[in-house]
């Protein structure tokens, strides 16, 4: 089981994820969306398409796109549509 935390709060938790290039793709119905909000940032993979970016808010302090997705994936990465990846730190992934 996959867990994603940021000070002591998980945000994430799944054993049904992929890992892609050493990062943990959560599936969208393992992530507690409480602590999301949108981001207007985008960044262009060449084999995975465009992501797309959230900030996480936990205790007041907001973490400013440290979590992304695919929403539309290339082939190549059909399989993490949809699914959030977060930076360590400040978010802690134990697989």
């Amino acid at each position: 089981m996959a867990r994603a935390v940021v000070n002591g709060v998980v945000l994430a938790e799944s054993d049904a994820g992929h890992v892609v290039e050493g990062n943990y793709y959560f599936p969208p119905e393992s992530v507690n969306w409480d602590y999301f909000t949108e981001n207007s940032r985008h960044t262009t993979c060449p084999w995975k398409g465009q992501a797309s970016y959230y900030d996480i808010v936990v205790n007041g302090e907001t973490l400013s796109a440290k979590a992304w997705y695919y929403p539309e994936p290339k082939d190549a990465a059909k399989q993490i549509k949809g699914h959030v990846a977060f930076y360590q730190p400040p978010v802690t992934v134990e697989q």
